[in-house]
């Protein structure tokens, strides 16, 4: 499996709610970023936290989907444009927007995800 090809089983493992499947492509040690604001902000590190972290955000969805748009590359970094159709389990209204998330991804595992509002940034921080 190539590293691009992790990313995106990421997100659709995400988004049929299997998360105890994403445990197989994070390393141990993995750290996760998530921008103030957001209901899950804050960063967490190693896999037992990335699970909990991914595991409660998931449970908050009634419906919906983060679907990566466009995957750039540099290196062991990857920016994935993603847009988000979502609806909370307590609201009627959808959250629709566009997100970027950064990934390094090594030796098969992914080492870091880092989730940015202004996808310029997210750019920049890839060196792209």
């Amino acid at each position: 499996m190539t590293n691009e090809s992790i990313v995106r089983e990421v997100y659709a493992l995400l988004n049929s709610d299997d998360i105890p499947a994403l445990r197989q492509y994070f390393d141990p040690e993995v750290e996760r970023i998530e921008p103030e604001g957001f209901p899950m902000s804050g960063t967490y590190k190693g896999i037992e936290a990335m699970m909990k972290h991914f595991s409660t955000a998931r449970a908050t969805w009634a419906e919906g989907t983060c679907k990566p748009e466009k995957i750039l590359n540099a290196g062991d970094k990857y920016v994935v444009f993603v847009k988000v159709h979502v609806r909370l389990k307590d609201r009627s209204d959808w959250i629709e927007g566009n997100i970027a998330d950064g990934f390094i991804v090594r030796n098969g595992k992914i080492i870091f995800m880092r989730t940015f509002i202004d996808s310029q940034k997210a750019l920049e921080w890839a060196g792209i």
